[in-house]
């Protein structure tokens, strides 16, 4: 993705929590796409070593070994192809759920990433995170996983916080 490529999501302040969603057209079909969500062994190519126990109230865990952050947390919702939910967190941490729908569209399939965090917390730096993460996403489906763009995310970065901002 080039620089005038990027389109940042939308952030949006509630009650006690922000809120962050992200969205792409993927050109593949969403069967290949929910495998990447879901598989171990496909989830490490874009995000970290993991597990998700594929059942409302089942395990998940994601470990980013090179930062000391572990996610450990529980399937809240489930519709198989189409609907993930879980927190991006750990035991007594607050909750932050992360909701994964794929809906199939003429090009592919249209990945709609909901993120919402406690209003404290920074929803920019994680919205900017999760731009860095689908890119390598799509970059895996494609056969050639990349390393985190960094240059992607201080742009996305720079993008959500200015969306804050005004």
């Amino acid at each position: 993705m080039s620089e005038n490529d990027f389109h940042p999501g939308s952030i949006r302040r509630l009650d006690d929590v922000v809120e962050g969603q992200l969205q792409r057209i993927i050109e593949h079909p969403p069967a290949d796409v929910w495998r990447m969500l879901t598989e171990p062994q496909r989830l490490a190519q874009w995000l970290a070593p993991g597990s998700v126990e594929l059942r409302r109230g089942g395990a998940v865990r994601i470990d980013f070994a090179d930062s000391g952050t572990l996610i450990e947390s529980t399937v809240r919702a489930l519709e198989p192809g189409h609907l993930l939910e879980y927190s991006w967190s750990s035991g007594s941490q607050p909750e932050r759920p992360l909701r994964w729908t794929l809906d199939a569209v003429e090009r592919g399939t249209q990945l709609t990433l909901t993120v919402r965090l406690p209003a404290d917390e920074d929803i920019a730096k994680a919205c900017a995170g999760f731009e860095g993460h689908l890119e390598m996403l799509v970059a895996a489906l494609e056969g050639v996983p990349v390393h985190f763009p960094v240059e992607l995310y201080l742009q996305a970065r720079k993008a959500y916080q200015a969306m804050l901002a005004a």
